[in-house]
């Protein structure tokens, strides 16, 4: 590796002022929205009920991004409404208060006492209400952001917009699903064109903002013949067989007989809802708002398969990430610590990330890392549509799951799920059977357990190649309980110790994979390391400091002197 002569150059000339050469040509959109339909589609008046009716003080509001140009007029109709309830509520306390004393003949002095007790006891109840708006939201929009709304000591969430409806884990939240219109007679028109037989069993499903057309519509198709229609109801249930939606009644008796529904669905569904229902119900036919034509019915045979190809190399990576990309979803830390033992059982070793909104630049600075596993919401499990391509497979706990199940039990037949919520639920789960619970433990999944020192090897499925260090981490080994006074344990270190070429690295008397490659595969360890650090020393052997200084001070675009 080439040396340099002096270090690397880490600050900018003092004569270097940052100025932007290129006029903004960036235009701020302006609402569209006429007075009427901002409250309709925001709900205001149901909004302004439920803070009222909740008694918060410091309410966030939550909007997607493409919605940030209606948060302005939107809070100020909040406002607004919630001071002109404030002043009514004080109205009629004080009304009720006047009757009551003068009804009741008591005399002046008890009169103003009671008075004055009632204004403070209204004062603190009637306290004016702090909102606030979540311009940027730390994970996906689809979830309600607790980190934000704690960062303003807010009470309760208003979140806008789509929602993934995960339970939260620590506010309560208003969800203001900002109905969109439909064009039902096309509606009506491309659903007899799909299904003609009036005897047709199907289930009527809408995205979140146009989920107040199904009653609407149900009750349309009825008159015109058809008799084996469920309208689904919103559910915050992600778990369900149909995601945060009821279910028809035999489907609750057996889940086989969702298989005998079709779906039609209003609007384009996220991804991980789609591949999830492709194996639970006969069909599903998308019907699309944003066209003159209905959307054709999407195949999800590809992206299954590209699913199942990510799977194949996590039974040979011997290190692997774990994602978190939620903070909100109320049983994130369970799924956390599932998957800490799932992968110690197997010899793995797992590395916990939190990197906040993920892209592809992020993942590839941690080039130890051969997959990921993400925890995340269930509409944001699938990374795909991020754009770019990630280094390593980046994959759900659901396909966890089913890749380190045994060579004779790793059968995937078609199913997926979304959710890890259900996977926590499931019983069957420590053992390595997802959807089996009866099922016998596979020899890969209690290989633990066996008493031989022989492992069983390991090949990447892709190039059919035997793989050495799968388990970078081992059998787990039990302490030998009259061993454990003989001497007295080391204390507990952070340092990276690095043996002699051959051996292999260790944190506090542990393995690490990661220090591992940091000693042997990275050739860059950041600037300035290739540069020898000499310092100015005076007669003595001291090292000479340099003199002090005022420095520039402002901002980027422009320091002052």
């Amino acid at each position: 590796m080439a040396t340099t002569s002096a270090p690397p150059i880490l600050s900018t000339p003092s004569e270097h002022v940052f100025h932007d050469p290129t006029a903004s040509t960036t235009e701020l959109k302006e609402s569209k929205l006429s007075e009427e339909e901002l409250y309709i589609q925001y709900e205001i008046p149901r909004t302004i009920r439920e803070i009222r009716d909740g008694r918060w003080k410091r309410i966030a509001l939550q909007f997607p991004d493409e919605m940030l140009v209606d948060a302005p007029r939107v809070f100020e109709r909040l406002r607004d409404g919630l001071a002109r309830e404030r002043a009514e509520s004080r109205r009629q306390k004080a009304g009720r208060n006047g009757v009551e004393a003068i009804g009741s003949g008591v005399d002046a002095v008890k009169l103003e006492d009671e008075t004055q007790q009632s204004t403070r006891e209204a004062d603190s109840d009637e306290a004016e209400e702090k909102l606030t708006i979540l311009a940027d939201t730390s994970y996906g929009a689809c979830c309600v952001d607790e980190i934000a709304a704690e960062h303003v000591d807010a009470d309760v969430v208003v979140h806008y917009g789509r929602s993934c409806l995960s339970p939260t884990a620590r506010l309560p939240v208003i969800y203001v699903f900002t109905p969109q219109p439909l064009n039902m007679a096309r509606a009506i028109a491309d659903f007899k064109a799909t299904y003609p037989d009036l005897d047709d069993r199907v289930c009527l499903m809408a995205d979140i903002p146009y989920h107040h057309h199904v009653e609407t519509l149900y009750q349309k198709l009825r008159g015109e013949g058809y008799t084996n229609l469920f309208p689904t109801e919103i559910q915050h249930d992600p778990s369900s067989l149909l995601p945060n939606r009821s279910i028809p009644p035999s489907a609750k008796e057996n889940a086989e007989n969702l298989k005998e529904y079709s779906i039609y669905h209003i609007s384009t569904p996220p991804t991980p809802l789609l591949l999830t229902l492709t194996s639970r119900v006969r069909n599903i036919h998308i019907h699309s708002t944003s066209a003159d034509t209905s959307e054709a019915p999407r195949t999800t045979i590809a992206l299954l398969r590209r699913r199942y190809a990510a799977l194949q190399s996590l039974p040979s990576t011997p290190t692997i990430g774990i994602l978190i990309n939620t903070l909100s979803v109320r049983s994130y830390l369970s799924a956390l610590t599932h998957l800490q033992s799932l992968l110690a059982s197997h010899g793995k070793k797992a590395y916990t990330f939190v990197v906040g909104k993920v892209n592809v630049a992020k993942l590839a600075n941690f080039s130890e890392i051969g997959a990921w596993v993400v925890i995340s919401c269930w509409e944001s499990s699938l990374l795909e549509g991020l754009g770019g391509d990630f280094m390593a497979p980046v994959v759900t706990p659901f396909e966890l799951e089913v890749a380190l199940k045994g060579e004779g039990s790793r059968v995937w037949g078609g199913e997926w799920e979304a959710d890890f919520g259900s996977l926590l639920k499931n019983d069957g789960l420590v053992n390595g059977s997802a959807h089996n619970p009866g099922e016998t433990a596979s020899s890969e999944a209690n290989w633990a357990d066996d008493p031989s020192d022989d492992e069983e090897p390991t090949f990447d499925l892709r190039t059919g190649r035997y793989v050495s260090r799968s388990r970078p981490m081992g059998k787990p080994r039990a302490v030998d309980p009259s061993t454990t006074g003989a001497a007295a344990p080391a204390p507990p270190s952070s340092a990276l110790v690095q043996r002699a070429k051959g051996d292999v690295a260790v944190i506090n008397g542990v393995l690490s994979p990661g220090a591992e490659f940091l000693r042997e595969k990275r050739t860059w360890t950041g600037l300035g390391s290739d540069y020898e650090i000499a310092y100015e020393r005076d007669e003595e052997g001291k090292i000479r400091g340099a003199a002090m200084e005022v420095g520039r001070s402002g901002v980027a675009k422009g320091y002052d002197m």
